[in-house]
């Protein structure tokens, strides 16, 4: 609560959910507050233990459902585990100088990236970036669609338009708003000026040609939209 400005993260329930409900109700005891967490008086660890009326207000039965279906044991199972100490991870994130906005595993990210990046990215929100595709993606994606390797989104000749490779550039630049010197350090290019010139030349050929334009359209959707 007094550690800064309130901030919403969206939590996996199935693999971080408990985790952090944990962190929250030891926080007391690992603060030197109290020596036993039932001690505390201003956190909702008591309502998880007791069924009195003055506790219907709180949410607690998914969460204790997370534990087991038998609802004789989910109590005995809630308290066993929030006594075990946080986990290191859990830890780590909320000590950090910068919470994360999305909180769980790599399949729970991709999910939220592929559902939601397409209608919340926003140049004037730098957070939105986060639901961005990965870099390995833009170019696994761009790779698949040319038929060709990685290593091929590497290779540079001079007077070639190489178009897997300067549209992998450019959707990089697009999706993810990266910088140029990121950008030459992916594609092994030795000068901003290499990597702003490629993104301005796949910029110029989409207002001449139609068929190209639809090509990166089309990964363009591929890489923002669920494709489940």
């Amino acid at each position: 609560m007094f550690r800064g400005r309130y901030k919403s993260i969206l939590v996996d329930a199935d693999s971080y959910l408990l985790e952090l409900l944990r962190y929250i109700h030891r926080n007391p005891l690992q603060a030197g507050l109290v020596h036993k967490l039932d001690s505390y008086n201003w956190s909702s660890h008591k309502g998880y233990l007791c069924d009195a009326k003055k506790w219907n207000w709180l949410h607690k039965d998914f969460i204790l459902s997370l534990f087991t279906r038998d609802k004789r044991q989910r109590r005995r199972l809630y308290k066993q585990f929030v006594a075990m100490e946080t986990s290191e991870e859990i830890t780590e994130i909320f000590e950090g100088k910068k919470l994360p906005s999305v909180l769980g595993s790599e399949r729970f990210m991709d999910l939220v990236k592929d559902r939601f990046f397409a209608q919340k990215n926003h140049e004037e929100v730098p957070e939105s970036r986060l639901l961005a595709p990965d870099r390995e993606k833009i170019k696994g994606v761009v790779c698949r669609a040319y038929h060709v390797s990685e290593e091929d989104l590497l290779k540079s000749k001079r007077g070639i338009f190489n178009e897997p490779r300067n549209i992998a550039i450019y959707l990089t630049r697009q999706l993810r708003a990266e910088g140029l010197d990121e950008i030459c350090r992916q594609f092994h290019m030795g000068r901003y000026s290499s990597a702003s010139s490629a993104i301005e030349r796949v910029r110029v050929q989409m207002s001449k040609d139609s068929q190209l334009k639809k090509r990166v359209e089309k990964l363009r959707s591929m890489l923002t939209k669920n494709q489940t």
